[in-house]
């Protein structure tokens, strides 16, 4: 499953609606995980936004670079080239860098699901795992 920004601010933050679900699905994945710099840096950014601790944010993306069983993918030129060319083609949508590169990577690995409450893994055909209740 790849983790994207929404789905680990919803696992690191416990006020997140979806936390619990969040957990679980980290928890309990059973495959290696995948998530990219890019998704690093928004959670970063969105989180220190958000006002969380500062320290404990760091702390749990380093801890997510340490852990074995998720491959952070460190985005190159060609991949962002190649994201850059998806957004070009994709203009009726709002995606954004992020979204791209996690597309581009989710096609390349044959990855269906995300750990995600993000609409536009949807809209490009595919599984976000984290549904609000209806």
């Amino acid at each position: 499953m790849l983790l994207d920004t929404s789905g680990l601010l919803c696992y690191l933050h416990q006020n997140e609606p979806l936390h619990q679900e969040a957990v679980q699905l980290f928890n309990n994945s059973s495959k290696r995980s995948l998530t990219h710099s890019y998704v690093l840096a928004e959670l970063i950014a969105l989180a220190l936004i958000r006002r969380f601790p500062r320290l404990a944010v760091l702390a749990f993306v380093m801890d997510l670079l340490d852990n074995p069983d998720i491959e952070t993918v460190w985005v190159d030129e060609q991949l962002h080239r190649e994201a850059m060319k998806l957004l070009i083609e994709r203009q009726d949508k709002t995606y954004s860098l992020c979204d791209a590169v996690s597309f581009v990577l989710m096609r390349q690995r044959r990855i269906t699901n995300a750990l995600t409450t993000d609409r536009h893994f949807e809209q490009e055909g595919f599984v976000k795992l984290l549904q609000p209740a209806s």
